[in-house]
């Protein structure tokens, strides 16, 4: 009996289960990845994406590349 209080002491005190829930806790808590600052970059690199697709339009080169069957040599 004295083997199961003994780990439940040292998960209740920082054992291995407490310390396996983030990677990144010794950072300040401003060093650390935020919510919003995910969010900003994911909406970020979106708007990044779509800026470049309307600038360039390269949607022919896309239909020709993935919707077209390549012709045979032969014909």
């Amino acid at each position: 009996m004295s083997t199961n209080s003994g780990i439940q002491a040292t998960l209740a005190t920082g054992g291995v289960a407490s310390r396996s829930g983030g990677k990144l806790k010794f950072l300040s808590p401003k060093l650390q990845h935020q919510p919003t600052n995910i969010q900003s970059a994911t909406l970020w690199g979106f708007v990044a994406t779509t800026s470049t697709l309307w600038l360039v339009q390269p949607f022919n080169w896309l239909k020709k590349r993935f919707l077209e069957k390549p012709k045979a040599e032969g014909q």
